[in-house]
């Protein structure tokens, strides 16, 4: 693949569900980013960056309501080429509020698959790189 590293690269804000299996959720958003590099794209997923430990606390109304005001906030200061809507599996409350948002903004939605095998995949690269 060539890497094209002008400035013509999309940038693309990720919608993913976090809540529930959140370890499996964060796999899956990380296989999610994965996808939109080796589509070329600049990915932007807040719901993986802001809950890392330490930062904001996802299960506390509080910082829940911090970090998606602050990641809507980033979004209209940055503004992305479109949001991807990875749906493999499902779409969350979180998700429909990203949704709504980027329609809301006269921003793209894309609806995408990794496909069934995107956890084995994403486990091969995980034993691969030993994190």
């Amino acid at each position: 693949m060539d890497i094209n590293t002008t400035k013509d690269r999309a940038i693309v804000a990720i919608e993913s569900p976090f809540k529930g299996d959140v370890p499996r959720n964060k796999k899956y958003a990380r296989a999610c980013m994965r996808d939109c590099f080796m589509k070329n794209e600049i990915p932007f997923a807040s719901h993986l960056l802001y809950t890392q430990r330490g930062i904001l606390d996802d299960t506390r109304p509080t910082e829940r309501k911090i970090g998606i005001a602050t990641a809507f906030e980033l979004l209209e200061k940055i503004k992305p080429d479109k949001h991807v809507i990875y749906t493999d599996l499902g779409v969350s409350d979180g998700m429909v509020f990203g949704i709504i948002e980027a329609k809301l903004n006269g921003r793209d939605v894309e609806y995408r698959e990794l496909g069934n095998d995107w956890e084995t995949k994403q486990n091969k690269l995980i034993e691969k790189w030993g994190y």
